[in-house]
């Protein structure tokens, strides 16, 4: 268990890391070529430093807000160092943002600057900054502002900088986060520089064989995950204070991301499970592009009984693979599971996985595949994971157990309550909202789940989703729809009844997964409208939903279903910046196609 941090805050990591081990690389970037250029600990803190002096030189001051509206880029992480390092707290803002949103959260936080990536963020702003009284300044990261402020504080001495950062405590708020709000209005988390190190900490040193490396092999990780989530900070944070070589990537879509997994060559990922469904699905669709899908699949179900194999002798259960298994494996080790491994860069043995959960068969087979995934659990109030699976004893299909030094506990109604130091302290300006989670330093979470024997926690649904038919039935839609999904072609699906005579579901389909079977069919592409009206496409769809409903009663299960056109994306408001479905917002604008299942 890591010790709760005494004095400083998370400034201190990039001067303490310089003062011990100058010339280690602390993170790579990108140049104008795109070649990855390592920065050394001391560079970066000489970065860190100048930029500090031009926050001050143009009036930033100790416990002012600043925000960060930015896709995940090495600037960002710049300036949040900076900005710990005199005392000023980051705002995160989604760089999908409506002009509405961002007024809520600049207004509500009393935000005093802004750092935006480029002009359409500056425009943004523009559209509301006559709402916003407090704001002064706003920087353009795309119209080199990073050198205008750092020659703006080239004369400001050194010890200004260190005086403000002495005078951070662990107690000190380092960073406002908004919730990303799947009902109502986004609510502020106040989370403090003692949050932040006692998560860091603990899953530096809980989780060492992730952020550690085999000697001569140093430890990386490229950062994806949106910097604007509580995730993406800790990873930020976690691989500064655990000494782990950081890059960015600014583009979550598999097209971007797979070149330069590639290129960095990480030795740990940490990701949603979107990324893993994306690497398995299309290392089986190329498999089937060259006609050896059959023996791809077998590599899948020897990996998956491997898995279980040695997770069955992790807690003493059964004697480990079998000769005939290991056999196996190693075969395809060399001709499948290498090539997996190959396309997130080669070197990846473990990941860790959050923001929702993943299905237990696909965590089995990248653990049968080489890449041991740790599922974990976490808001933004619990500064990230409030429980993850141990490295040496990891039950798939669960959210593992609670991080050291903390405690999880389900209430009677079956909602998870959680206790320790990396829980918020408070949401900004909203004691009513505060008093309503926060009880005697306990998080009730919202969220439902259950404890196995050995404290394993698995997430069941959320409390405000659980729908109830006009019969009475209660259902907790996420497990159905994870398992409807788990369909290649299925992209998204939703469920829906509440109030009806039984349950439903609207399904989006993934394109190029789609394109991919049409052309192994040797049938032309088709658009859109024509797809959902295919009988071949609908009974593939059928097949992932008769999957699903073996999990369940016949009462919960679904009994009929649309495909629809076009996915639920973000910029029209059907999901969250961290890509969850915003249920309301979705059956209002599909009205009409959820009334069409009832008729």
């Amino acid at each position: 268990m890591a010790a709760a941090p005494q004095v400083g805050g998370l400034a201190d990591t990039v001067f303490d890391f310089a003062e011990e081990d100058p010339h280690r690389i602390a993170l790579a970037r990108k140049d104008e070529d795109g070649r990855w250029q390592d920065v050394t600990a001391a560079a970066f803190r000489d970065e860190v430093l100048a930029l500090a002096k031009g926050l001050i030189a143009h009036g930033v001051r100790f416990g002012d807000r600043v925000a960060l509206m930015s896709r995940t880029r090495y600037e960002w992480t710049l300036f949040d160092l900076a900005l710990w390092t005199v005392g000023a707290q980051s705002v995160p803002i989604y760089p999908t943002s409506s002009a509405e949103q961002v007024l809520w959260m600049l207004h509500d936080a009393e935000v005093a600057a802004v750092m935006v990536e480029h002009e359409d963020h500056a425009m943004t702003i523009g559209s509301v900054i006559d709402r916003l009284p407090n704001l002064k300044r706003l920087w353009q990261l795309d119209a080199d502002v990073v050198r205008e402020l750092v020659e703006a504080g080239a004369q400001v001495d050194d010890e200004v900088v260190h005086r403000h950062r002495r005078a951070v405590t662990p107690e000190s708020v380092a960073t406002v986060i908004y919730t990303s709000g799947t009902t109502g209005r986004p609510k502020g988390c106040m989370i403090t520089h003692a949050n932040f190190m006692f998560e860091a900490d603990t899953m530096v040193a809980r989780w060492h064989p992730v952020f550690r490396s085999k000697p001569g092999d140093e430890a990386a990780t490229l950062l994806f995950l949106p910097l604007a989530h509580v995730f993406g900070r800790m990873v930020e944070i976690a691989a500064l204070r655990g000494r782990v070589k950081l890059g960015h990537q600014p583009e979550l879509s598999a097209k971007a991301l797979m070149p330069d997994l590639v290129a960095f060559r990480p030795t740990f990922i940490l990701a949603v499970p979107y990324i893993f469904e994306k690497v398995f699905n299309a290392a089986r669709r190329k498999a089937e592009a060259e006609g050896r899908v059959g023996p791809f699949d077998r590599s899948v179900e020897v990996a998956v009984k491997y898995a279980e194999a040695m997770e069955e002798r992790a807690f003493g259960k059964g004697p480990g693979p079998s000769a005939g298994l290991r056999m196996q494996h190693q075969f395809f080790d060399k001709v499948v599971y290498r090539k997996v491994r190959e396309a997130m860069g080669g070197r990846v043995r473990h990941a860790m996985s959050g923001g929702s959960g993943m299905a237990r068969r696909l965590g089995l087979f990248f653990a049968g595949a080489g890449v041991a995934v740790y599922e974990g659990y976490g808001l933004t109030e619990t500064t990230a994971a409030a429980t993850a699976n141990p490295p040496e004893r990891t039950r798939y299909g669960t959210v593992g157990r609670p991080i050291p030094g903390s405690t999880v506990h389900i209430a009677q109604d079956g909602e998870v309550w959680v206790h320790g130091a990396n829980v918020f302290s408070r949401y900004l300006g909203d004691p009513e909202a505060t008093g309503a989670v926060l009880h005697d330093g306990w998080l009730a979470t919202g969220d439902l789940g259950a404890l196995d024997e050995d404290g394993y926690l698995t997430i069941t649904g959320r409390k405000k989703e659980i729908l109830v038919t006009s019969g009475g039935k209660s259902v907790s839609p996420g497990g159905l729809e994870e398992r409807v999904r788990a369909h290649p072609l299925v992209a998204q699906c939703i469920v829906v009844g509440n109030d009806r005579p039984y349950i439903a579901a609207l399904v989006t389909v993934d394109q190029e997964a789609v394109e991919h079977w049409l052309a192994m069919q040797g049938r032309a592409p088709m658009r859109a409208a024509e797809l959902v009206r295919d009988p071949d496409l609908e009974m593939e769809v059928r097949r992932a939903v008769v999957a699903a409903n073996t999990a369940v009663s016949q009462a919960e299960s679904i009994r009929t279903f649309r495909i629809l056109a076009h996915q639920f994306s973000e910029e029209h408001g059907l999901l969250t910046p961290s890509l969850k479905l915003k249920r309301k917002a979705i059956e209002t604008a599909y009205a009409a196609e959820v009334d069409a299942l009832y008729r």
